[in-house]
């Protein structure tokens, strides 16, 4: 059994949404197809995976190094003892000669292929990845998957109304929980926004909110005390992802929950927010992604990580809105998954059938990830292998 490929293309995820930082009209992501030797239906079992949503691609990286590096590995040297593909063998693979430290330069390509192999190893093995997990991390999974919607993006004309028509419409679709945009306008025009949400969600612990780190410290700590009262059930990234001093200075004020690392890459990241960042182990949210923080493996190694420091995994809910995020949470008995339903093209939502019930998914048995039931994402992984 064999790797014998590795193919990587471009694909723009453009869109006109804006939060509080940046827009999305120049957005790309790395999409990735592990090519094996094992053959299924007289063709080759595939491993696909994407660098997430929010981050550029990545391919001139995994040309240049990690994908040489794997392939010109001696194939038996990247096998477990079952002669099974081992993901961890070819992660350490691709960080031959990589200097510590550097993380997010390196982290994003490969936490995106090492995601790519889980999937052809859980293919291989013909089980849901969700379930391969819960199995090589002796971890409770979950039949059903807590989801809430990433949303409340600003719009250039009517907006209030369009936030309106949004919060019903994922409402009217089985979500019970939303997040929102905040930062983008006035303290003012988003409370306005916020109170509009939460009449029509119900209760204040049912919304949170994001402001994408784009606030000044004095801007941050006045949102602070304008949310104070509302009792949302989070209020993510107010400061930039490593300014640790100032989320420790908002979590001294605020004591409603907190929430970031989606723009965390590493465990020593982590580790740096519990120990300088302030970030209270029985109240805040950890929203690490896991194929822009060196993968699955990775992944569940911080999860164990967290537990050791003191934290719970049930306040992990990864950044994605995807359906390899998704089967992380199941997989690892994470607290809870984003969804982007209707939002970056092919990439945002999960596959056919997943429909949410009372704010929770009932959890698939796709083979892998389950790329393959999502017909317009698929179509474009298809294309890498097909060329």
């Amino acid at each position: 059994m064999r790797i014998s490929d590795i193919r990587e293309t471009s694909v723009p995820v453009a869109s006109t949404m804006r939060n509080a930082a940046f827009d999305f009209s120049e957005m790309t992501t790395s999409v990735v197809a592990v090519v094996t030797d094992v053959m299924r239906g007289g063709k080759p079992v595939i491993g696909y995976a994407f660098n997430s949503t929010g981050r550029y691609a990545c391919g001139a990286a995994m040309r240049a190094r990690f994908v040489p590096r794997i392939l010109s590995a001696a194939p038996d040297s990247l096998l477990d003892e079952a002669g099974i593909i081992d993901p961890v063998k070819v992660m350490q693979r691709m960080m031959m000669r990589e200097k510590p430290g550097g993380d997010a330069e390196r982290s994003v390509p490969i936490g995106t292929i090492e995601t790519a192999v889980w999937d052809a190893v859980a293919k291989i093995l013909d089980r849901p990845l969700w379930h391969v997990l819960a199995e090589r991390f002796g971890s409770t999974p979950l039949r059903k998957v807590p989801c809430y919607v990433g949303g409340g993006w600003y719009k250039p004309e009517n907006d209030l109304k369009s936030l309106t028509e949004e919060v019903e419409r994922h409402l009217g679709n089985g979500y019970t929980r939303l997040k929102i945009k905040v930062g983008g306008v006035s303290i003012k025009d988003d409370l306005a926004r916020i109170e509009s949400a939460i009449a029509l969600i119900g209760a204040g612990d049912r919304l949170a909110v994001d402001a994408n780190a784009a606030l000044s410290v004095e801007r941050m700590l006045c949102y602070g005390r304008v949310l104070a009262p509302l009792g949302l059930r989070w209020f993510e990234e107010p400061c930039g992802p490593l300014d640790y001093a100032t989320f420790a200075r908002l979590a001294e004020s605020y004591d409603a929950p907190l929430a970031t690392g989606e723009n965390l890459f590493c465990q020593q990241d982590v580790e740096n927010l519990f120990q300088f960042g302030g970030f209270r182990r029985d109240r805040d949210i950890l929203q690490v992604d896991p194929p822009q923080a060196y993968g699955v493996t990775a992944y569940a190694q911080m999860v164990a990580r967290v537990e050791a420091l003191g934290g719970s995994r049930q306040r992990i809910f990864p950044h994605g809105g995807n359906m390899m995020s998704f089967a992380l949470v199941a997989g690892l008995g994470l607290g809870g998954c984003e969804a982007y339903p209707g939002v970056f093209a092919a990439f945002g939502g999960f596959a056919d059938g997943m429909d949410v019930d009372d704010g929770e998914i009932a959890v698939p048995d796709y083979p892998g990830i389950g790329f393959e039931a999502q017909p317009g994402l698929y179509q474009i992984m298809r294309t890498i292998t097909e060329a």
